[in-house]
């Protein structure tokens, strides 16, 4: 299946958090659009992978994705290698999207930084036809995404584009919530309160999409940031 855009979050949730009012504008306007986790977040303090599995699952139909995944490369430990940036690469031809979407360039977790330098590195190397790859037993074509923005998380970091999500805030935080075990969630019970499971954290979250609405005149927005320089047609298209 072909998609518009594929998002590369290395934890479940990350996307919600992220990106989710962006996914929720472009499937509305038409476009296709998928997750692929590159992770299970089993080392998460609350919940569990299999949890964290059916929250993925509940998200992904709020969101109205076309398709969701899970690439299962360790928690944690993963490095920015060969054997890891197959299976990117694998999903990336499989997916054959014109933007990709990814974790931060630095971020509090440190596992955001290194996902960010293995999708930037698998999504340039899925473009070289030599490096031979197999989906289901049959050989793949080479495919480079047009672009790769990356979602700012925790750490402030200066936009380079921001995108009006207002109409969507309402359903991207029933996305994030459908993460039961991780936010907060009066119901759960039996793991310990976490920096992301207190009511605060998604308060911030509101204050940070309130804080890039304002430069753009609008109520919520999301930013990211583009190695690239980003060139548009026409001046009157950063109306």
């Amino acid at each position: 299946m072909k998609l518009d855009i594929l998002v590369l979050p290395v934890h479940p949730d990350d996307a919600e958090l992220g990106c989710a009012g962006t996914i929720l504008k472009h499937i509305a306007a038409g476009k296709k659009v998928g997750i692929a986790d590159l992770t299970r977040g089993e080392l998460g303090t609350r919940g569990s992978a299999e949890i964290r599995e059916q929250e993925a699952a509940a998200s992904a139909r709020i969101l109205g994705l076309s398709a969701r995944e899970n690439l299962e490369i360790p928690d944690g430990f993963f490095e920015n290698t060969k054997e890891y940036q197959l299976k990117v690469i694998i999903a990336i031809r499989k997916y054959q999207p014109e933007i990709i979407i990814t974790n931060a360039y630095h971020d509090r977790h440190p596992d955001h930084g290194r996902a960010n330098q293995l999708v930037e590195a698998s999504a340039f190397l899925a473009g070289l036809r030599k490096i031979e790859t197999f989906h289901n037993g049959e050989p793949q074509q080479e495919w480079r995404p047009k672009q790769v923005l990356h979602f700012i998380q925790d750490y402030y970091i200066k936009p380079d584009i921001l995108i009006d999500i207002t109409e969507y805030w309402d359903k991207k935080i029933e996305s994030i919530l459908a993460f039961g075990s991780q936010f907060y969630n009066p119901a759960w019970e039996g793991d310990p309160e976490t920096y992301i499971s207190s009511p605060e954290f998604i308060r911030t979250t509101e204050a940070r999409a309130r804080e890039f609405g304002k430069s753009i005149q609008a109520k919520y927005a999301e930013g990211f940031t583009s190695r690239k320089i980003l060139g548009v047609e026409s001046l009157f298209d950063l109306l």
